[in-house]
């Protein structure tokens, strides 16, 4: 099962700060009878969008379907964070990888932040792009981790982080919990939702044709690809699948990999006077819980406070008494604050917490699995995998080295033996272990 339709209504979107800060967006026409493509694509998130731009650039035929709307998942509900690399270290990848293999995906995961903050300067002043990211620590014993991976990058690649102690992060970050962190200067945050609208308009203008509210149920090759509708199909040469945490049951070899969590956003009331009682910059910031809180200002200055955990594919009946309490507890200084929105969706997530992007078969692809890194891998991993399909083939092959394992037990163990582990870790967050 997905969260698909589990925890939303059917072609609207969640009831996010996000969508309320926006205009409405015109609905687009769901497919109806029969159509063909040169490339398909499932998912209008920014993983489809950006394979949709891509080739509609380069002058080939592309629908994208969605079951929702643009910007549905977890594209246009996310953090808006741009983070550092993968959810692994640098240093890590190398040891697994070598350092040429290592060095290649750092390019990419810095190409695919340029492209957010290109792309937005230039098509998407609504988004609200912001430079500056922070990462917060809760154990001094990590500092010394912290100044390795941050002396790497810098010898390794010209890549300059500043790591501060207690004292100097807690004048950056205002919270009595934190014991030091690092600060990145080339992270920044968007307006997640507002991105995604804008690469869709892109991509339209482009050529590419987008219908919404339409899911596709089946895969099958005759020996084109033909993709089924509810009320419809298309017929394409090739498919680019970019559902993620999202993705109904129709690609058993990419559910065994990617399995979907629900995370949590809390928006304050404005606090236009205050806020810098919280961060001394305008800066995005996420720390080292296993359970990650992350956090930003939006543009109207509202906190946006995201975490705790839900493994189940149903919300929990309360959603916002404990994210509520997690801020509280991280800053005292907000306490009592008003909160004007709650939401929560689903994310993909992979065993070793790097992506899955990949040739599942000779004309299907799929990016999925982010694990908390999408707002800018997975825009450039549907780039990749539009380029594979023109044969361009090596910014995939740098992803398909990624280690993702299958979870124990596929797609139809994943879910109890990952809630299991989960709840051992979250466990350990609460009780600082």
């Amino acid at each position: 099962m997905t969260p698909l339709y589990r925890n939303d209504r059917r072609g609207e979107h969640a009831p996010s700060w996000y969508a309320a800060s926006l205009p409405p967006e015109r609905e687009r026409p769901s497919l109806t009878g029969a159509t063909e493509a040169d490339v398909a694509v499932i998912g209008a998130g920014f993983t489809g969008l950006w394979a949709a731009l891509t080739l509609a650039r380069a002058g080939r035929r592309v629908v994208v379907l969605d079951a929702h709307r643009v910007g549905f998942g977890a594209s246009g509900r996310n953090g808006g964070q741009l983070n550092l690399g993968f959810n692994q270290s640098q240093r890590q990848l190398e040891a697994q990888l070598g350092e040429a293999r290592a060095a290649a995906l750092w390019d990419l995961a810095e190409a695919a932040r340029a492209q957010v903050r290109d792309f937005c300067a230039a098509h998407a002043p609504e988004a609200s792009y912001r430079p500056g990211a922070a990462y917060g620590i809760y154990d001094k014993t990590d500092l010394a981790t912290l100044h390795a991976e941050g002396e790497h990058l810098e010898r390794r690649y010209g890549y300059r982080t500043e790591v501060l102690g207690q004292r100097g992060f807690a004048e950056l970050v205002k919270s009595p919990l934190y014991r030091g962190g690092m600060r990145d200067p080339g992270g920044g945050h968007v307006q997640p939702l507002a991105y995604a609208r804008a690469l869709a308009r892109a991509a339209e203008a482009a050529g590419a044709v987008i219908l919404e509210t339409t899911e596709v149920t089946a895969i099958t090759t005759r020996p084109r690809l033909v993709l089924t509708t509810p009320r419809g199909q298309v017929t394409a040469g090739h498919a680019i699948v970019a559902g993620n945490g999202y993705l109904p049951d129709i690609l058993p070899q990419v559910n065994a990999r990617v399995m979907p969590i629900n995370s949590f956003i809390a928006a304050t009331e404005p606090l236009p006077d205050r806020w810098r009682d919280v961060l001394a910059e305008d800066i995005c910031v996420a720390d080292s819980k296993f359970v990650v809180n992350y956090y930003r200002f939006s543009a109207d200055r509202r906190f946006l406070f995201g975490g705790r955990e839900s493994y189940g594919l149903a919300f929990p009946r309360d959603i916002s008494a404990p994210l509520v309490t997690r801020m509280e507890r991280l800053f005292p200084q907000l306490k009592g604050i008003g909160i004007t929105h709650v939401w929560g969706g689903a994310l993909g997530i992979t065993m070793s917490r790097l992506p899955h992007v990949a040739r599942v078969a000779p004309n299907i692809l799929s990016g999925a699995g982010f694990s908390g890194h999408g707002v800018a891998l997975s825009g450039m991993a549907g780039r990749v995998m539009a380029e594979a399909v023109m044969g361009q083939e090596e910014g995939l092959t740098h992803f398909e080295a990624l280690p993702v394992p299958r979870f124990p037990g596929g797609s139809a163990l994943r879910a109890p033996i990952l809630t299991l582990a989960m709840t051992w870790y979250a466990m350990r967050d609460r009780l600082g272990v």
